[in-house]
């Protein structure tokens, strides 16, 4: 389904129920694809136990600490993302 954003506003409900049906819901912009209504599948959150016990499975000791105090540096991050230009 593919509409304006006009007729997107005017019938708004029809299409959440469309995009959660699993059809293709474009909304247009003087004619030009703008926007895709999708369906949110919700997703869970963190299971730290069954983390916990991945991490003991695989050898995985501590918790993250100890990393050089230079990860912690916003200016050494930039360097590794490359977006310093200097």
């Amino acid at each position: 389904m593919e509409l304006a954003i006009r007729e997107a506003k005017m019938r708004l409900s029809e299409l959440i129920v469309a995009a959660r049906n699993g059809e293709p819901v474009i909304i247009t912009k003087h004619g030009v694809p703008a926007v895709e209504l999708v369906r949110c599948d919700r997703r869970g959150g963190i299971d730290f136990d069954r983390l916990e016990a991945v991490r003991r499975r695989l050898g995985i000791a501590g918790d993250g600490e100890g990393w050089p105090d230079e990860f912690n540096d916003p200016a050494f991050s930039r360097r590794v993302l490359g977006l310093d230009h200097g």
